[in-house]
């Protein structure tokens, strides 16, 4: 029986880790604390799992103590990115793991950091990046490690977030660079992880170009020049087009992000000083929300990568050419957003001189296609003893995912290539 405390008690720490570990794991984990900068949290929590009501509780300067009352074996932190860093270093600092939410930290600053403080500590960190435990994705590097594509040369990856999910960054705290990393570390820490874990190869260089097309206060849409303003109260709601795509006419506020399942608290804001519905053409927003880059890694293998925040539908395209073939795969995502009649994911194997092969796979229930469940279970249960490859994530996947975003919006910004020995 491991114990575990939690910071940052976050719609994401209920679903993703609570929920289970008092459901499916509580024979391997017991919950042992609650760290949090806002008290009316504890209140929701323990009104959902009543479990929880004699578990205590710290507020965020309160780490030291919480370690030394309740003495846990794992940390998991689930709390905004910003904050990661700190609560990191503390339990490394003790000699406690630590299960940390991606990204690890919101820049390579930190995430030096992090490494330095493992390096040092009996304490172990790993990076929830489950995208790495979709079917599909397990699939592509077996596929990999067999040698089924021989050499990897390129990579392309084409990323789509929809409208109702992409302006959930930028109603959010996520839109200021400071406390997310921008989303080319926020978000894109996903795939440029699942990149690097597919080649096991180093990033070496990026090089990218990136905007601020669609949201701020030039995004065409926009329909009235004015910061300051909330979806719930806003008086020229009816004249946006992305709140009158996602809402009804009413005002009623119904747009949730797909993993922290925000919501908008019209008449009773739950959480103090948190507000998922600020508008998205404020001024404020210092991020992009499009990026074309260009990675070169340490064995000669090229990725080109694209991402859209404000696409008309969501998911990806990837293909993967190798000196044996080439692979292919779309995946469309959230079938309930999408306006049109789509293909079932499947991966082609083009082999370079034969026939084109399609891969079947059986869907696997849970969050991000099936990762979240098995991703728990290798937490929880240990790494699963028939599976022939490594695939839990550690501070240096989650550092070198870090080095690759931030490496793309300083290229951005800088407008140069980055080399990401300069960052981590």
């Amino acid at each position: 029986m491991k114990r575990y405390v939690i910071c940052g008690i976050s719609n994401r720490a209920m679903t993703m880790f609570i929920k289970p570990m008092l459901q499916q794991f509580h024979e391997e984990s017991t919950i042992v604390g609650l760290l949090d900068n806002d008290p009316l949290r504890f209140q929701i929590c323990k009104d959902a799992y009543k479990e929880l009501q004699h578990i205590p509780v710290f507020l965020a300067d309160q780490f030291e103590k919480m370690i030394e009352e309740t003495k846990p074996d794992y940390v998991i932190v689930a709390s905004r990115d910003d904050t990661h860093v700190d609560y990191i270093l503390a339990a490394l600092k003790e000699n406690i793991h630590v299960i940390t939410e991606k990204p690890m930290v919101t820049n390579a600053r930190d995430a030096n950091k992090v490494l330095e403080a493992e390096s040092k500590s009996t304490g172990k960190v790993i990076v929830t990046f489950n995208y790495r435990y979709n079917p599909f994705h397990r699939k592509i590097k077996e596929m990999i490690l067999e040698g089924k594509l021989g050499r990897i040369t390129s990579i392309d990856l084409n990323w789509y977030m929809d409208t109702y999910h992409g302006s959930s960054y930028f109603r959010r705290w996520n839109r200021k660079r400071d406390l997310s990393g921008g989303l080319s570390v926020h978000k894109s820490t996903h795939h440029f992880d699942l990149v690097n874990w597919w080649l096991d190869q180093k990033p070496e260089e990026v090089f990218a170009f990136g905007g601020l097309h669609y949201y701020g206060p030039e995004g065409e849409l926009n329909p009235q020049k004015e910061d300051g303003r909330y979806c719930s109260t806003c008086d020229v709601k009816d004249s946006c087009h992305y709140f009158v795509r996602w809402n009804a006419r009413s005002g009623a506020i119904q747009v949730k992000d797909d993993h922290l399942l925000s919501g908008v608290f019209q008449n009773d804001p739950p959480y103090t000083d948190y507000r998922p519905d600020a508008c998205i053409f404020d001024s404020e927003i210092d991020i992009e929300d499009t990026y074309v880059a260009t990675v070169k890694y340490d064995r000669g293998t090229l990725l080109s990568y694209s991402i859209n925040f404000s696409a008309p539908y969501e998911g990806y395209r990837l293909s993967i050419n190798g000196t044996k073939g080439r692979l292919e795969t779309t995946e469309y995502h959230e079938p309930s957003r999408i306006p049109f009649e789509y293909p079932e994911q499947t991966i082609d194997f083009f082999p370079l001189f034969g026939s084109k092969e399609t891969i079947q796979l059986v869907k696997s229930p849970g969050g991000h296609g099936g990762g979240d469940p098995i991703l728990l279970e290798d937490i929880f249960l240990g790494p699963d003893p028939l599976r022939d490859y490594d695939i839990q994530a550690g501070a240096e996947a989650g550092a070198y995912s870090i080095a690759v975003g931030e490496g793309v919006w300083r290229s951005v910004l800088e407008k140069r290539s980055i080399s990401i020995k300069e960052l981590v």
